[in-house]
């Protein structure tokens, strides 16, 4: 099956100085200009390879096994690769320029993303510093609790050209028409900059997805869930999906970091939902209260609060799996502490 380049008016393709993407043996190919990278050479083919963030190299998420020399790894491209996948010719998309025809090889799930436009409905404050935005389709836009979007960040202010960047949703996938987004705030971050200071109510976005691996696993076994910030959306996806389908036979314990008062967010809805799910437990964290002494929670690191319930409130004879989503340096500290308390299970969403 052929592709022809989306930029070609004519009616019968001129493959003068165009190039071949040859997909899984042959499955699909692409006849495309050559200059640009990989990424959004495929993208804009309606081909969408993850990339949280927008295709600078940083992710690491737009990994492709490209079977044609395209030449060595650059630096970005080596800090993301285990041995095995350079052995394997696997390449960050982003960084490989299509400069000639190209053999590649791609999840088959990936042909399944698609992109949306969507007006946006709601923006709230939920803290001084995460916005809660919703977003309507006219479509259905079917997706797995945990799973991720990216938005198309169209140019604004001194902002010449568009980007992407990943979100993960908050929302009911059982909300077939809209989904819901949490945005914190990034200094000087190209996306949440324009969503915080430019976007407003009945704006369209484009909206890529959906993507992502990070979804609740079809077991029997308790969870232990920890987030922090605006990675309080996935989990907060899983748990409403798991309250609705009447998952509620399971243990689920949700820590949740903050760094002040002001920082937490949602409390009342999980509040809720512990009396709704006998099962459910809800543990905000709180590092650096404002008020110690009209804070009646936590107080600590995230990952400490959660190793004491490990070790002297949460049932040790049963067996548990893990879902975490913040930044790198919560995730990697909360796998080590769980792989050392025997949950080898763990899942999760890396943000930058």
């Amino acid at each position: 099956m052929e592709f022809f380049d989306k930029e070609s008016t004519n009616s019968k393709m001129d493959t003068h100085n165009k190039v071949i993407i040859n997909i899984n043996n042959g499955k699909k190919k692409l006849i495309v200009s050559p200059g640009n990278s990989l990424l959004f050479t495929l993208a804009s083919q309606g081909i969408f390879v993850p990339s949280v963030c927008g295709g600078r190299g940083i992710c690491g998420a737009c990994k492709v096994k490209v079977n044609t020399d395209v030449g060595d790894y650059l630096p970005k491209e080596l800090s993301h690769m285990s041995k095995d996948e350079i052995e394997d010719n696997v390449r960050l998309a982003c960084q490989v320029t299509v400069e000639r025809d190209i053999e590649i090889i791609l999840p088959e799930k990936l042909f399944s993303v698609n992109k949306y436009f969507g007006r946006v409905v709601s923006i709230r404050d939920v803290t001084h510093d995460i916005k809660e935005l919703k977003i309507q389709f006219s479509e259905e836009f079917n997706f797995k609790a945990g799973q991720y979007v990216q938005i198309v960040i169209p140019p604004y202010g001194q902002i010449k050209q568009s980007t992407q960047r990943a979100y993960s949703i908050a929302s009911l996938p059982s909300k077939k028409h809209e989904i819901e987004l949490l945005i914190r705030l990034v200094p000087d971050g190209i996306a949440t900059t324009y969503i915080h200071n430019y976007l407003k109510e009945g704006d369209k976005l484009e909206i890529i997805g959906p993507l992502g691996d990070f979804y609740l696993r079809d077991t029997n076994v308790d969870v232990i869930c920890v987030a922090g910030g605006s990675g309080m959306a996935p989990i907060k996806s899983i748990i409403l999906d798991m309250l609705e389908k009447g998952l509620t036979h399971r243990h689920v314990w949700y820590f949740f970091g903050a760094r002040t008062e002001k920082d937490l967010f949602y409390v009342d809805l999980f509040r809720d939902i512990e009396k709704k799910w006998e099962k459910f437990h809800f543990i905000p964290v709180i590092s650096e209260p404002e008020n110690p002494e009209l804070w009646n929670g936590e107080i600590g690191l995230v990952t400490d609060v959660m190793v004491k319930y490990l070790e002297r409130v949460i049932d040790k004879g049963t067996s548990k799996e893990a879902y975490l989503c913040g930044s790198p340096g919560m995730i990697n500290a909360c796998e080590k502490l769980l792989k050392e308390h025997g949950i080898d299970k763990v899942y999760y969403d890396k943000f930058a």
